[in-house]
């Protein structure tokens, strides 16, 4: 009998000392973007960070009374926020640069290089990025000129908000120069790219693959560096609610960067993380296999490959000439043949692909491509994935659903290009962009995320952008070519379930349920009940990833 009553008693201790590992969160509301239970009051996880049950809050507090008890009242919880196209590494980059996004004319650009400039010992280059044309009064690319009489002497080196261009002063041309094969005048182009040229010199302007003449001068940043830009990244990332990133363009040296991190524990986020092309990373893949960290915050088991370039430095590959550059189409970053080879690859190695395509001939270059080499896989589940989808041709749009094809759309990329977007594309070409509720009405599965450090890394001017179609001063009224809006619900899940799904991570992460992952979001506000123009003034009270909090407002 007594061995009985201690057995019973040992077992009611290690019940009661299990409840005491278990967590539970109680809010005014939790929206769990599970479909089966969308909204409870309650949320409990265990030590592994995985959820136990959701409902009821006077329900899961019987249910585990020995619990520690994390009180929300008044607050809103949210999945965790899953950015599915961002840059990390390059968003840390441009956190240690100069920050030349939202400068209105060259002369600002020229007061922030000269605050800048001096922090930096003399031989160092001036690095930045964020410039955009498009918002200066002349709307023209800048020169190198533009940039000689404030800095005659050291290499400058700026690179345009998307990322699909570059401008140097007459210092760093000289220094690219020097290393490049052939000169940089004459009327020739170098594959994929476009030196801009006035009367046969180059102009300063660089796109798309010609930035490479100037990268191979630029001097690489050591390893302390890159550690601090990883952690920069990291931090604003959570910071802002993101507890998962989809990072397009993982090379092999920064994917080993991040598993150090990983090792450890200093990823604070999920990573899913997408080699760079055709290149190293890939061939890891095809060589070991898909790639996860036991930890469970890394993974790479996608490839990122590039059709085209961007719409805002006239690269997007379109089908016909653009509106405002007559005999310009634009251009193919990669031929191809080789993009088509690179895609083969990938689908032997089991390796899902991500191809960024913004104008119309790029993606239809696209869509050509993955029907051919998914052939009779096409209808299987291999989630192949188009980044941007910008620009796309009325006959296209069944084909992304037909072909099993995700749109990786990027909500702020249409409020941050609408006031020069038509002047592109002309009024037919332009009921093609950026149409997200015309995707969904071809039945085609969207994915959101931002692209930053194009465009801000905070979720919530993404689904400001989605709900609204309005910039962050709430313009226009009603929102530019508003048809194509979301709802606030869609815009949710197409930054958690939607998001997750489009990297295989929906058995993980994205909802809030048994099983799940316990990533979220503590809130002021209710995303699904604020007015839409509100969606970017949500308030973060923290961030949990794994059931723990990585962010927390002081």
């Amino acid at each position: 009998m007594r061995r009985l009553a201690l057995g019973i008693g040992c077992a009611l201790a290690l019940a009661g000392a299990a409840q005491a590992q278990v967590r539970v969160l109680t809010a005014t509301r939790v929206h769990t973007s599970d479909p089966d239970r969308p909204v409870v009051e309650a949320l409990a996880w265990d030590a592994t960070g995985r959820v136990l049950a959701v409902g009821d809050a006077k329900a899961l507090l019987a249910r585990y009374p020995d619990a520690k008890r994390i009180d929300a009242t008044g607050k809103t919880v949210i999945p965790g926020l899953i950015d599915a196209h961002g840059h990390v590494m390059g968003l840390g980059y441009a956190l240690m640069r100069v920050d030349l996004v939202d400068a209105r004319d060259k002369a600002e650009v020229i007061v922030r290089l000269r605050a800048y400039e001096k922090q930096l010992p003399p031989n160092a280059w001036l690095l930045g990025s964020g410039w955009d044309q498009n918002d200066w009064p002349e709307k023209a690319f800048p020169t190198a000129a533009d940039l000689d009489a404030a800095f005659p002497e050291r290499p400058v080196w700026l690179e345009r908000v998307d990322g699909h261009a570059g401008w140097a002063n007459s210092a760093a041309l000289r220094a690219a120069a020097a290393k490049a094969v052939r000169p940089l005048e004459g009327d020739w182009q170098p594959d994929g790219g476009r030196i801009e040229r006035i009367e046969g010199k180059p102009s300063g302007v660089f796109v798309d693959a010609a930035m490479s003449l100037v990268h191979a001068v630029v001097p690489a940043p050591d390893t302390a560096y890159r550690r601090q830009a990883l952690e920069k990244a990291l931090q604003a990332a959570v910071r802002n609610g993101l507890t998962g990133v989809h990072d397009m363009g993982v090379s092999r040296e920064d994917l080993a960067l991040m598993v150090q991190f990983a090792d450890e524990q200093r990823l604070p986020l999920r990573i899913d993380a997408y080699a760079d092309g055709d290149g190293a990373a890939l061939a890891d893949l095809c060589a070991r296999g898909l790639y996860g960290h036991a930890g469970g915050r890394l993974q790479m088991r996608g490839v990122k490959l590039y059709a085209d370039g961007a719409l805002g430095s006239r690269g997007a590959a379109l089908l016909e000439d653009y509106s405002d550059d007559p005999g310009n189409r634009g251009l193919l970053v990669t031929e191809p043949g080789a993009l088509e080879a690179a895609m083969r690859k990938a689908h032997g190695c089991g390796v899902q692909v991500a191809t960024h395509a913004i104008g119309d001939r790029g993606n239809r270059l696209v869509l050509d491509a993955y029907q051919r080499v998914l052939g009779g896989t096409a209808k299987m589940d291999h989630r192949w994935r188009i980044e941007h989808a910008q620009v796309v041709a009325p006959e296209e749009f069944p084909r992304f659903a037909e072909l099993g094809v995700i749109a990786s759309m990027q909500p702020t990329h249409a409020t941050s290009d609408m006031p020069w977007a038509q002047d592109r594309l002309g009024p037919v070409r332009i009921k093609g962009a950026y149409a997200w509720q015309r995707m969904q009405a071809n039945g085609v599965k969207l994915a959101l995320g931002s692209d930053f450090p194009v465009e801000s890394v905070d979720p919530r001017r993404g689904l400001h952008a989605a709900v609204t179609r309005q910039d962050v001063h709430d313009h226009p009224a009603g929102g530019w070519r508003a048809a194509e809006r979301l709802s606030a619900a869609e815009a949710l899940r197409g930054f958690t379930a939607d998001a997750a799904w489009a990297a295989h991570d929906e058995r993980d992460v994205g909802r809030l349920a048994p099983g799940f992952r316990a990533d979220f979001v503590v809130l002021d506000e209710d995303p699904l009940a604020v007015p839409g123009e509100q969606l970017d003034d949500l308030h973060v009270r923290s961030t949990w990833v794994d059931g723990k909090p990585v962010y927390e407002v002081e």
